[in-house]
């Protein structure tokens, strides 16, 4: 009895003993702790604010000389300014944007939304400038929005491509003159023709040379890698004009680095393109010659993308699928073929290829229409396996509602099945690929068809879309009584011209 006193005792003196021990080891932890998080802090401050990841950097729009503004930042991706970064409304003042490490260095759009006063409407500003690692500062005010008028700070991108776009106009206004000279000359074979050509060569090579010289005194800057574009390519002035181009098609890319892979994040690769493909289109006189053009254009430019950077040579393929699949190039598909088999070439598309190339291979003249699905305004669905009775054709439209050339070529449309001597014999049925099926509905209560008008669920990805192998819109195909197709007309002209052939 008295050993368990004893016991009991010694106990309670223990915990008494062992409680300042505690409190104190308590406070060293949380002085610890207090000091592990003001490291973090000072080190760190974008963690205050669940900002700041490593290699992120940070524009500041600095607006003056308006009572505010919504401000949006948006990213060059891969030919447009798509996605924005961030959005913020009712900017007074300052606004500090963060751009994740994946985006730079790039280029940029901002859109400032901006009210001069309270009671106003707000009215739109845009400019797009660049940036490297280093966070930038802009000082501007929208309603004056230039080069010249804009506080950039110690930043040096931006001063030195405005710089550089100002002499480069200067200098090559003279050498566009002497091309519109020689490009216009009616006698080729005199001495002044002569004597321009050398002058012309003269100045390109000047000309190229100081772009060079500008590359290498900004070498260190991401603007460097946009001065090459302005190059000039070699041109035989003493070749007739459809050689010309030939040839200046093959020596378009000579002075360009398709290696660097940052160039796609600029609106200048782009635009390269785009005057590359002009270019080639000035000279397609009729339907025939431009498939044939854009063809040699595409095969070219590819084959020059196949031995530079994975990701350069995916987007060119890219950019010609996407032509290609406009204007309904079978030749420039099939050319393509060859390239999204190749494994250094990072194409988004190459599934999208494939399905087309499918497409032409079994969705040919003559070729079993697949029957297909689809579903009515009452949302009952219906199964199209053929001509109706009393109809001699149907005239399958594949069409998207937002699609500007689908709502065209149905407006024509319109005004030829109006016409009773042709919707007497042609059965016509239009399937909507919207992804939505409001809008579908709204655009079919707007327009009141005089046909049969469903919609496809499940849109571009239908079932029905994939049976056809449509990729884009619109898609038309006239089958005829034993389900075979006939033709796949391209417009309304070119329907009436196969419906009226004896």
């Amino acid at each position: 009895m008295r050993k368990s006193k004893l016991i009991q005792q010694r106990a309670i003196e223990r915990r008494h003993l062992a409680k300042p021990y505690r409190n104190r080891l308590s406070t060293n932890r949380f002085s610890h702790l207090v000091w592990v998080l003001l490291n973090l802090i000072i080190c760190y401050p974008g963690l205050v604010h669940g900002q700041g990841r490593q290699g992120a950097a940070h524009v500041t729009v600095r607006l003056h000389g308006i009572y505010d503004a919504t401000v949006t930042l948006t990213p060059y991706e891969k030919g447009h300014f798509k996605t924005a970064l961030a959005e913020i409304p009712q900017v007074k003042d300052d606004v500090r944007i963060e751009i994740p490490e994946a985006f730079l260095p790039g280029q940029f759009l901002l859109r400032m939304d901006y009210r001069q006063k309270v009671e106003d409407q707000p009215y739109p500003a845009e400019f797009v400038f660049f940036m490297n690692q280093d966070d930038l500062t802009l000082g501007i005010n929208p309603l004056a929005v230039h080069p010249d008028s804009i506080d950039f700070g110690s930043d040096k991108e931006n001063p030195a491509y405005f710089l550089f776009q100002q002499e480069n106009s200067q200098r090559r206004q003279q050498l566009a003159l002497l091309e519109q000279l020689l490009a216009g000359y009616d006698s080729r074979s005199g001495k002044f023709f002569k004597a321009s050509i050398e002058e012309f060569k003269k100045r390109q090579i000047d000309y190229n040379q100081w772009i060079s010289d500008q590359e290498k005194q900004h070498s260190d800057l991401f603007i460097s890698s946009t001065f090459s574009f302005q190059k000039v390519p070699k041109t035989q002035w003493d070749l007739p004009m459809e050689q010309q181009v030939l040839e200046q098609g093959s020596h378009y890319f000579d002075e360009v680095n398709l290696s660097d892979s940052l160039i796609l994040r600029t609106q200048a690769f782009n635009d390269f393109i785009t005057t590359y493909m002009r270019m080639f289109g000035m000279q397609a006189t009729t339907e025939e010659l431009r498939d044939s053009l854009f063809t040699h254009a595409g095969r070219l430019a590819c084959e020059k993308a196949s031995q530079g950077h994975p990701e350069v040579y995916g987007w060119m393929v890219d950019y010609f699928y996407q032509g290609y699949e406009t204007y309904a190039i079978a030749s420039g598909m099939k050319m393509l073929e060859k390239h999204i088999q190749n494994p250094n070439c990072l194409t988004s598309k190459k599934q999208e290829i494939l399905r087309r190339l499918e497409g032409m291979a079994k969705l040919t003249i003559g070729a079993d229409a697949p029957a297909f699905e689809a579903e009515m305004m009452n949302e009952m669905q219906v199964r199209f396996t053929g001509v109706s009775k009393g109809k001699s054709y149907s005239l399958l439209v594949f069409y998207d509602s937002d699609c500007g050339h689908c709502t065209d070529l149905l407006q024509n449309l319109k005004s030829w099945h109006e016409k009773p001597e042709n919707s007497a014999w042609v059965e016509v049925v239009t399937i909507a690929l919207d992804e939505d099926r409001e809008a579908w509905e709204k655009f079919h209560s707007h327009e009141n068809f005089l046909w049969t008008d469903v919609w496809a669920p499940g849109g571009i990805n239908s079932k029905a879309a994939n049976d056809y192998y449509i990729l884009a819109s619109p898609v038309m195909f006239v089958i005829d009584k034993d389900q075979k197709i006939l033709q796949m007309p391209e417009s309304v002209t070119q329907l009436e011209s196969f419906l009226n052939v004896d």
